[in-house]
């Protein structure tokens, strides 16, 4: 069964897709695509993967959705209209992937992001509840009303399973790169918990992110979001010692980086850049590919790093960019000038527990070793994440000694 789970899980969101276009009802057609992959891990062991694994599940998929309604008595006397609709499914055609159409569907701007989260994980991701509720660190019950409650946004706002018109398609797929985004951060960084990484949240986010960019390879913001995964995930192995304790970048073993993932990260990034207009998630590549290519530490190129800072700071202004944007003045200029960037930014940035932290690696650079021990000890009782309270901890005994 092991051997099958990707396979299975590949094919999921295939399979559910074709059964809500043609028979529509999400949540049927998802209760019937479980019965064909339940059906699928009892009898592919014994029978033998199928020579179109996609067509069997759609077949019986199809098949079980037909049975359900044929079930529902107050549905009786539409039995005719869906005999006639047998035939389509039990045979299917070539196959058609509808896995774009089904993650702008779970990117409907009427959702939360939230609910955009947890559809998207459980619809193309192929996530149980349960497992997504582990991955969030929310409650089983949590997961299940998000997932409920976006379901029934989508039909009450009268969402059909097609591509939006060509007008709505970038606000579409600028919803589900966010989300896509949003599920590989929560995975690299845990919020909250005792781990700093949720594996299978940046694995399952990398996994949609080359599906989106094997529909769309041309657009240069899905290849963007593909490159800044995979060369920020290539520093995993070092990002951690053997008891989960945090390495920051500057320390961390460069020999451990994933570098088949950064020569992949890079020639993403690089031909975007060269080839379609500059977005935000290319810049955030870039500035990532610059800190990947240095052998050292010492060797990054922070003028490049604040000049691209700079240009994303212009298209996409943030908190999180403003505060990465004044680590780079600190690197270039010096930690003063890094302080009064920060100071600057004003009340926008207050509240996280990395402006705390920021600020403290800062005063420690400039020498202000109480000042540091002050903020460091702030930003550890700020932050839900065990790994970096831990690291904080850590650094502020430092600046006692």
């Amino acid at each position: 069964m092991a051997d099958l789970e990707p396979l299975l899980r590949d094919l999921a969101p295939q399979v559910l897709a074709a059964v809500v276009r043609h028979f529509g009802d999400f949540d049927a057609a998802e209760d019937a695509v479980q019965e064909a992959l339940l059906a699928a891990a009892t009898r592919w062991p014994v029978d033998g993967v199928p020579d179109n694994p996609r067509g069997w599940l759609v077949t019986v998929a199809s098949r079980a959705r037909i049975a359900a309604w044929r079930r529902d008595s107050a549905r009786e006397r539409r039995e005719e209209t869906v005999a006639r609709l047998t035939p389509a499914p039990a045979a299917p055609g070539p196959a058609r992937d509808d896995t774009l159409t089904l993650l702008l569907l779970c990117g409907h701007p009427a959702l939360t992001p939230a609910s955009q989260v947890a559809l998207t994980l459980r619809a193309v991701g192929g996530l149980t509840t349960a497992e997504i509720a582990r991955a969030l660190l929310v409650p089983e019950a949590t997961v299940a009303q998000r997932i409920s409650r976006a379901k029934a946004t989508i039909r009450a706002a009268g969402a059909r399973f097609t591509l939006p018109p060509p007008e709505e398609l970038p606000a579409r797929l600028a919803a589900v790169l966010h989300v896509l985004y949003l599920i590989f951060n929560e995975g690299y960084t845990a919020s909250s918990g005792e781990r700093l990484h949720r594996v299978e949240l940046t694995a399952e986010a990398i996994r949609l992110a080359r599906q989106l960019h094997e529909r769309l390879p041309g657009d240069g913001e899905v290849a963007g979001l593909l490159a800044l995964m995979l060369l920020t995930d290539a520093r995993r192995p070092a990002r951690t010692r053997a008891d989960g304790a945090l390495v920051p970048l500057d320390e961390q073993d460069r020999s451990r980086w994933d570098r088949a993932a950064i020569v992949e990260g890079v020639d993403l990034v690089s031909a975007a850049l060269t080839s379609t207009a500059v977005g935000p998630y290319q810049l955030q590549a870039a500035i990532a590919a610059v800190h990947d290519e240095a052998e050292a530490a010492a060797d990054t190129d922070w003028r490049q790093i604040l000049g691209l800072y700079d240009a994303l700071d212009r298209i996409a202004p943030g908190p999180m960019v403003t505060l990465n944007r004044v680590v780079a003045v600190a690197m270039v200029h010096g930690p003063a000038a890094g302080l009064d960037a920060l100071a600057a930014a004003g009340p926008v940035l207050e509240g996280h527990h990395r402006v705390a932290a920021v600020r403290a690696h800062l005063l420690e650079m400039a020498g202000d070793l109480a000042g540091a021990r002050a903020e460091y000890e702030q930003a550890a009782r700020q932050t839900l994440s065990a790994p970096e309270r831990a690291y904080l901890e850590g650094r502020a005994a430092q600046t006692s000694t």
